[in-house]
């Protein structure tokens, strides 16, 4: 009675299945979408490098400045001058392409998924367990589907990147909408607005502070995914971070490891910031 009955059930075998199956039946469809995928990290890496660095670091404490306050965008700078000096400013560069090309991409597929649950019930229900598995899932099994669909390099870092960044903008877009007071909608259309106008002119102003909370969420969960993805070849920051792992190198691997953090608090700061500034005051 203790012993578990001999049932085999195998879904990863399934699930292999439905991967080969993907890979011999739309590999036209993936080529794409690695094409996409490339060109959109090929055109933000050559754009920052193409900037020079005084520029770049220039913005950043003008961001800084303008959207916290003077002190945090020296601050800000400072901690773009120490990547460069320890070496990283081409690789800082790939990392953060990697993280805005990611994002953007979540962005554009995510905001209107979260609309439309947020209008659909059942649709609703159907995507929030598979909201809850992207985000329960190690991110360490996404890498296995990404490589095999997409090979080694960056898209299957940023494929892997997305599917565990995406859920945040989606979730929170389409609480947001949801929340937006039924009172205002049912004014706007009883003016004989369409569904459309009450969308762009009425939920998404009242939704965007909620919004832009999820943009910050998925933006530091693209950030967490850096030494993940560079597993299968995904270059910048998290690859230098590997490799002193693989060699035990604590001066590299400090370095490098700092350098994220230093990312981190710009890009989380600069992101609540923006949230903040989009808040209703009553």
């Amino acid at each position: 009675m203790n012993t578990f009955p001999d049932i085999d059930f195998d879904l990863g075998q399934y699930i292999d299945d439905f991967v080969n199956w993907l890979t011999d039946n739309l590999g036209v469809v993936f080529d794409v979408l690695s094409d996409a995928i490339i060109w959109s990290f090929q055109l933000s890496s050559s754009f920052l490098l193409w900037l020079p660095w005084w520029v770049i670091i220039a913005i950043v404490f003008l961001l800084g400045w303008r959207l916290i306050r003077l002190w945090t965008g020296v601050m800000f700078a400072i901690f773009i001058f120490m990547i460069g000096a320890f070496g990283y400013w081409e690789l800082m560069m790939d990392t953060v392409s990697i993280i805005l090309a990611s994002v953007i991409i979540s962005l554009i597929v995510g905001i209107p998924i979260g609309i439309f649950m947020a209008y659909k019930d059942r649709f609703e229900k159907f995507m929030k367990p598979i909201l809850d598995a992207m985000q329960t899932m190690p991110t360490f099994v996404y890498l296995i589907p990404a490589m095999m669909l997409f090979g080694l390099g960056v898209v299957p870092g940023m494929f892997a990147t997305i599917i565990y960044a995406i859920p945040p903008v989606i979730r929170l877009t389409n609480l947001a909408i949801r929340n937006v007071s039924k009172e205002m909608v049912e004014a706007a259309d009883s003016f004989g607005s369409s569904t459309s106008q009450i969308l762009f002119k009425v939920q998404l102003p009242q939704a965007l502070p909620t919004i832009m909370t999820g943009i910050n969420q998925t933006t530091m969960m693209a950030l967490a995914m850096v030494v993940v993805a560079s597993m299968v070849g995904a270059q910048g920051l998290g690859l230098e971070v590997l490799s002193a792992l693989q060699q035990i190198d604590i001066a590299t691997g400090f370095e490098a490891g700092i350098s994220i953090v230093f990312l981190a608090i710009i890009l989380d700061r600069l992101s609540q910031s923006v949230a903040e500034k989009y808040k209703y005051t009553d």
